[in-house]
């Protein structure tokens, strides 16, 4: 047992001492100590924790901002129309694109007219008959009045013939009714725009037979585009201040999306007569030219109204808007020190948020926090002109001399030419 345990005891000894050699040999195990005595951990920590940091600020001052409501909606047509046809037969042309742009009173379809034609022809030859009856029937009671009057014929006999008159004189009035109906028949195998607008998907084509009738698939469904709605919900409490402020015409204007570039804009028409209950949302309608057709029916829109313009309004960089456990701060800088100052946002307008409470006109306010900044730290404000380039005396550099720096000199020309 002793030889074992002396091998074992060796073994130890000998691995302690590896690793203590390993350690020894890994680059920075400095000993705390050396680094210590010469003093460069402690002072290069105080002089880091130590100095200011420094920041950009902005001054609050008073500006005119609009109040506005943002909403998302959607685009509907103003006038929509579905085509369908009013007499039976077969569609012979369809004359027009899909999708096309057509005009009120433009032709659309032509159906087969043989069939109405005929009947008109037929309702034509009534009237011609019925009229020559008439006209022989007038001759007849014009030649009986002078008799009826000397007592040569009896008045019973006057009475049939001017009775026969009238009786025609209503019979042509009713085969020219008829004549007229059957001219509207004709007129309906040809169908035209009943509106100026866009057109859509035909769902039948040249050929096939239609039926006149609202049932059914329309023939073609038109749109008006120009102008066109934007129909959008916004919160009741909203409804006291659209409804004072419509009476100058509020504007409103529509984005793509939300935040994006306005392309279109219209006023408000219309505010429904209710709210909804089940969202508290009151409907508003917005008319927009749409010469252009920016806007399509169907399409989800960003819409804002801007109901008027605060002009003593509070507003920051959304960069200085620091986000909180409670609410949102901002570090404003009194006497060389970033204070943290809770704030409340009114609203945000594309980068400026307006401020209602926290700060006041004048203050200073640090717009780009850095990442050490905190409360009641030591700030140093930085100049305009702090970030450009500098020359080696320590200035900062001009336009003109970084345009000079990227040039090449005279002589440098020479030599590349030299050298090619």
């Amino acid at each position: 047992m002793k030889p074992l345990l002396k091998t074992i005891l060796i073994v130890c000894v000998l691995a302690a001492g590896g690793g203590f050699y390993w350690w020894k040999s890994q680059p920075g195990a400095k000993p705390a100590e050396a680094a210590t005595a010469k003093g460069e951990g402690k002072k290069g920590a105080g002089k880091r924790a130590s100095g200011p940091v420094s920041v950009r600020v902005v001054e609050v001052a008073p500006q005119p901002m609009p109040v506005i409501i943002d909403a998302v909606g959607s685009v509907e047509s103003e006038h929509s129309v579905a085509v369908r046809p009013q007499i039976n037969g077969v569609l012979e042309a369809v004359m027009f694109k899909e999708g096309e742009y057509v005009k009120q009173g433009q032709p659309l379809f032509r159906i087969d007219p043989r069939s109405t034609q005929a009947t008109v022809d037929q309702a034509k030859a009534a009237v011609a008959r019925d009229q020559a009856q008439l006209a022989q029937a007038k001759e007849q009671e014009g030649r009986l009045r002078p008799l009826v009057q000397k007592d040569y014929i009896t008045k019973n006999e006057y009475d049939v013939a001017a009775t026969a008159v009238k009786s025609l004189e209503a019979t042509v009035g009713s085969s020219r009714a008829q004549l007229e109906q059957a001219q509207l028949q004709l007129s309906y195998a040809q169908i035209t725009a009943p509106i100026a607008g866009r057109t859509g998907d035909l769902s039948v084509r040249a050929g096939n037979l239609v039926t006149g009738g609202t049932g059914g698939t329309p023939l073609v469904v038109i749109n008006s585009t120009k102008p066109i709605l934007v129909s959008f919900n916004v919160p009741q409490r909203f409804l006291d201040d659209v409804r004072s402020a419509n009476a100058k015409q509020l504007k409103v204007e529509v984005a793509a999306n939300r935040g994006g570039v306005t392309v279109a804009e219209g006023q408000l028409v219309f505010i429904d007569n209710s709210v909804n209950v089940q969202t508290g949302t009151i409907l508003l309608k917005a008319r927009v030219k749409n010469e252009r057709e920016e806007l399509w029916p169907g399409q989800f829109i960003a819409a804002r109204i801007i109901l008027k313009v605060e002009n003593e309004a509070l507003a920051l960089p959304e960069t200085a808007v620091q986000p909180g456990q409670d609410r949102p701060f901002v570090y404003v800088v009194r006497d060389g020190k970033a204070a943290m100052q809770p704030v409340e946002m009114s609203r945000q307008i594309g980068s400026q948020v307006v401020l209602s409470k926290g700060v006041k006109a004048g203050d200073i306010v640090v717009v780009e926090v850095p990442y050490a900044l905190t409360d009641g730290s030591a700030v140093q404000i930085k100049q305009p002109g702090d970030d450009a380039p500098k020359r080696k005396d320590g200035a900062a550099k001009s336009d003109g001399e970084k345009k000079s720096e990227a040039e090449p000199k005279p002589q440098d020309k020479a030599d590349a030419t030299r050298a090619k």
